[in-house]
This record gives C-alpha cells, structure tokens and sequence, in this order.
C-alpha cells in the first residue's frame, strides 16, 4: 500500500460522503411527487372509455417512484452501499475533459436550434455527425454517411411508421 493510499484510508470521511446515495432518493422522490401532481391533474371527463382510465398508469408510476426512493433511503441509512462497476476501468481522479462536454453540449444545442429551420433529418445529422466527432472519430466520409442514414431511418419509423409528424425542412418534398 502507497503512502497515499495510507492516507486516504485513513482519513475520515465526512457523512454525506459516506450517504451519497441519498441524492438519488432525493431526486427520485421529487421525479415521484412531479409525477403524481402531473397524474392527478389529467381531466378524465372525456378521456374515460373504460374501467382504466388515463390516470392509472401515471400513478402506478409515481407511487412505484415513491417507494423505491423510501426502500433506498433506508437501505442507504442502515449502511447499504452501491457496489462499484467491476467492468468499468475509469481513472476518478483523471479531470473531466470538458472539451468533449462542449462539444457534445453544442452538437445537441445546434440539432434544438436547426430542427425548425433544416427539418428533422438535416439537423439530426448535423447532430450525429457532431458527437462522432467530439468523441474521437475522425473519419471525414464515413461518418456523414452513418448521421445521414441514422437520421433519416429515424424520421422514417417515426414520421411514417409511427405517425408522429417530425419536421422535414427543405427535404420535405423529396422525402
């Protein structure tokens, strides 16, 4: 053992450190709570053609929320603990690569901005195209290709298969 090692063993951790977990009983409970004031909110006057109404499944949902966050917190409180990705070889103290995260963060923020105006399948693949290359590709013809199909396999299913309308753009009438 390091002498580093020996230090960070041996230093105490503070309480919220050691109850991390609780963050995500936290946020569950809240996405739980948001949920069934949502549910609950539904009018049922003209949706209500059967025993099961539109309410049913949003509060299914958000009591099931509610109970895995109560279940959690208290298997965090009597000393449970996550355990630790076995498969995962991540370096926790290496620093975050934040050009990544820019990157990443404009690719999707040019898709929000460019879906009106190019339509669904250019912006998407502007969007695709984009992650590829913050994380790391940097082939100049393949990849354009791959976000061209992906995005227009995706408009497809939903657009045509499943009917729900996604904005075409300029491609709309070849498409």
């Amino acid at each position: 053992m390091s002498v580093i090692e020996k230090e960070t063993a041996s230093a105490p951790k503070s309480w919220w450190r050691t109850h991390s977990e609780l963050g995500v009983c936290v946020f569950l409970f809240a996405v739980g709570v948001l949920v069934l004031v949502d549910a609950l909110s539904i009018p049922t006057d003209f949706t209500q053609r059967g025993p099961v109404g539109p309410k049913a499944v949003p509060i299914l949902v958000g009591s099931l929320l509610l109970l895995v966050s109560l279940l959690l917190a208290r298997d965090v409180l009597r000393g449970g603990r996550g355990e630790a990705e076995a498969g995962e070889d991540v370096d926790l103290d290496a620093p975050a690569d934040w050009r990544t995260v820019l990157l990443l963060s404009g690719a999707f923020l040019a898709n929000a901005a460019l879906i009106d105006t190019l339509g669904f399948p250019l912006s998407s693949a502007i969007m695709f195209w984009g992650a590829a290359y913050a994380l790391g590709s940097r082939h100049l013809v393949r990849d354009p290709l791959i976000a061209a199909g992906v995005s227009l396999v995706t408009w497809f299913v939903f657009t045509v298969l499943l009917g729900v309308p996604l904005p075409g753009g300029p491609l709309m009438g070849v498409l």
